[in-house]
């Protein structure tokens, strides 16, 4: 068995970091939508609340997902 390169190191590396940094966010996303769309089927006048509210915690969701995106690059490109 041969011992990994640096530059397969590396991209493992990111490719990990990138895989586990976005499974959270993916299912917060999903579940966060789910939760929303059976928020305004139980009560459809408060539709734009209930979409503001989704809409801003799916962005902060999405903003660890981008730092994992960021980790992953930093990864494969400068360590």
């Amino acid at each position: 068995m041969e011992a990994l390169t640096e530059g397969a190191a590396k991209l493992l590396g990111a490719g990990i970091a990138i895989g586990m940094g976005l499974i959270g966010p993916g299912i917060g996303i999903g579940i966060l939508g789910a939760a929303a769309m059976n928020a305004i089927g139980r009560n459809p006048e408060a539709r734009g609340a209930i979409l503001t509210n989704m809409i801003l915690a799916i962005a902060f969701a999405e903003a660890l997902g981008i730092y994992a995106l960021i980790v992953a690059v930093i990864l494969a490109l400068v360590a």
